[in-house]
């Protein structure tokens, strides 16, 4: 019994701490920031690109379609996408602008990066970077429909 006593004590004043940390600090900052000194080289922040650049988002087609930047192309690796319809349009589009950047959900998402890949392996020239902060970053910066 006097074990349990003493962890309910611990518990207690771990929770107490958190909350009196909540309050003095408040919320947690959960805003995308991309320090230009801690990005991998493949990648830009959002306030780095500089227009105009072919945005390829690699969400889902349901994702792209519901809230996707306007202006950008779907190119995703789901299996019940037509890869070489997905390809040969974006390839229409880096031939007429050789600046490509690509975006998923977040910077945790790993899918652009796999699409990053693809399109270097394209060898069509083209200067291509995964957004740092992904769709999210473009959310917080008002570029999403409807995300002031």
């Amino acid at each position: 019994m006097k074990s349990f006593t003493q962890l309910a004590i611990i518990v207690g004043l771990t929770f107490a701490a958190a909350g009196v940390t909540y309050l003095v600090k408040g919320a947690p900052v959960r805003m995308v920031i991309c320090d230009p000194s801690t990005r991998k080289p493949d990648e830009i922040c959002l306030g780095e690109v500089v227009e105009p650049v072919v945005w390829i988002d690699a969400r889902s087609r349901k994702a792209w379609e519901k809230d996707g930047l306007e202006g950008s192309i779907l190119w995703n690796l789901d299996t019940a996408e037509d890869a070489q319809e997905l390809e040969a349009n974006a390839v229409m589009h880096i031939m007429q602008n050789p600046h490509v950047v690509v975006y998923c959900d977040d910077e945790n998402c790993g899918l652009s990066r796999q699409v990053a890949a693809k399109v270097r392996a394209l060898d069509l020239g083209a200067d291509v970077k995964v957004l740092r902060g992904g769709w999210r970053a473009l959310k917080e910066a008002g570029r999403i429909k409807g995300s002031n």
